[in-house]
């Protein structure tokens, strides 16, 4: 049994996409593999939710134009749709994801853990829903075959805050500042959306009890705070 952890965040675009890549390297991996989301928040200080489009509060937060900002933007659509994932910044609206982290503590505890990241991630880069919101996370939860009732009680009363906190604990320990990034039974890790491949060799690497990977030449693309959208 391997088991990999991924440090990333709901409202990373990078981190759905190296899900995608992640996700196909295990299609063609013999072994048993147990994923583990784990909470990164690339801006702690962002509202629960915007009004405003993501061009326009990027742009201002940034110092950036509108423009600048859309040419970042067609670029990362432009390589999620080549994973299958379709993008729609026009409808993204900003939000501080630490209660969707809590959130999906909370479904890992009920085995959706996996079922609910996806969700989430479809909700805010394709659906433009307001991921920083208790009532949109509770229905989203619901959406996934959890109590939706349940879920929002968590949500409001504070629950799974320490789990989070922890996440964010080891990964500074770890060193992490960008997402996604992949630890394989805390041996060794892969950062960014890396090629199928190299999680191909990584998933190898971890089967074979070895202490590191090739990703030689390999470019994985990754999220901080100032290198892509939040």
């Amino acid at each position: 049994m391997i088991t990999v952890e991924i440090w990333s965040d709901v409202v990373c675009p990078w981190c759905y996409i190296g899900k995608r890549r992640f996700e196909r390297a295990l299609e063609s991996f013999p072994g048993e593999v147990t994923t583990v989301w784990r909470s990164f928040q690339l801006d702690p200080e962002a509202p629960a939710h915007e009004d405003r489009p993501l061009v326009e509060s990027f742009a201002a937060r940034k110092g950036l134009s509108e423009s600048q900002v859309r040419a970042m933007f067609a670029q990362v659509t432009e390589v999620a749709a080549g994973e299958g994932l379709a993008y729609d910044f026009d409808r993204v609206r900003a939000a501080n994801t630490l209660d969707a982290h809590r959130l999906l503590h909370f479904a890992r505890a009920f085995g959706a853990q996996g079922e609910l990241k996806e969700r989430l991630l479809r909700a805010y880069f394709t659906e433009g829903e307001q991921v920083g919101d208790l009532e949109v996370l509770a229905r989203l939860a619901g959406e996934v075959g959890l109590d939706a009732a349940q879920a929002r009680t968590a949500l409001e009363s504070g629950a799974y805050a320490d789990g989070v906190h922890e996440d964010f604990r080891t990964a500074r320990e770890f060193g992490i500042t960008s997402v996604p990034f992949f630890v394989f039974d805390r041996r060794f890790a892969v950062s960014g959306a890396q090629p199928v491949e190299v999680f191909t060799r990584a998933l190898e690497a971890a089967a074979a009890e070895a202490s590191t990977v090739d990703a030689t030449d390999a470019d994985g693309r990754a999220c901080d705070d100032d290198s892509c959208a939040v």
